[in-house]
C-alpha cells in the first residue's frame, strides 16, 4: 500500500505502511449505510477507497446539514478518533456503494506506540490537515461577511 493513498499516511515508508495495512482493514459499504453518527464515540479512522461517503451535522429539529461528499479514493475521515475528547464531530453515511479502509482508534495507537515516527507522521499530518481547513474556513467566513458587508451598504 503506497503512503500517498490517503494525506493521513503521507511520508511513511513501504515497511510503516505494511504495519498499516496489516492493523485496518476493508470494509464494503452500501448506499445509505450509516458509517457514525455525530457525537458518537469515535473509534476508528476512515479512508474512502472506491465510492464516495458524505459528511453531515444536524440542525435545528434533527435535519442533517450535508457538510461534504468525499469521493476520491484517499479521502479520509473520522479524525475525531485521534483527538479528544474522542467524539465524531460530523455523522458520515455510504452516499454510493464502496470500500472503506478503518483502521480501529487502539490499533492506531498501539502502532504509534511501538513506532514513534508512524505516531509523530500522523499528527503532523492532521495537523497539515486541520490547519488547511483553517485557511479554507477563514476565506469563507471573509466572503460571507463582505457579501453581508455590501448587502447592508445598498
Amino acid at each position: 500500500m503506497k503512503s500517498s493513498f490517503a494525506y493521513l499516511f503521507e511520508g511513511l515508508s513501504e515497511s510503516q505502511m505494511e504495519k498499516i495495512s496489516e492493523s485496518g482493514k476493508e470494509v464494503s459499504m452500501q448506499k445509505g449505510q450509516q458509517i457514525f453518527k455525530e457525537g458518537q464515540e469515535a473509534n476508528g479512522v476512515y479512508v474512502v477507497r472506491k465510492g464516495a461517503v458524505e459528511l453531515l451535522t444536524v440542525v435545528e429539529g434533527g435535519f442533517e446539514l450535508p457538510i461534504s461528499i468525499l469521493r476520491n479514493p484517499g479521502d479520509t475521515f473520522g479524525s475525531s478518533a485521534l483527538v479528544p475528547p474522542y467524539k465524531y464531530s460530523l455523522s458520515a453515511r455510504c452516499a454510493a456503494d464502496g470500500v472503506l479502509f478503518t483502521m480501529e482508534t487502539k490499533a492506531l495507537r498501539k502502532l504509534a506506540s511501538e513506532d514513534h515516527d508512524i505516531g509523530c507522521a500522523i499528527m503532523t499530518n492532521l495537523a497539515a490537515h486541520f490547519l488547511e481547513r483553517l485557511k479554507e474556513t477563514r476565506h469563507e467566513i471573509k466572503i460571507h461577511f463582505k457579501t453581508l458587508l455590501m448587502s447592508t451598504r445598498s
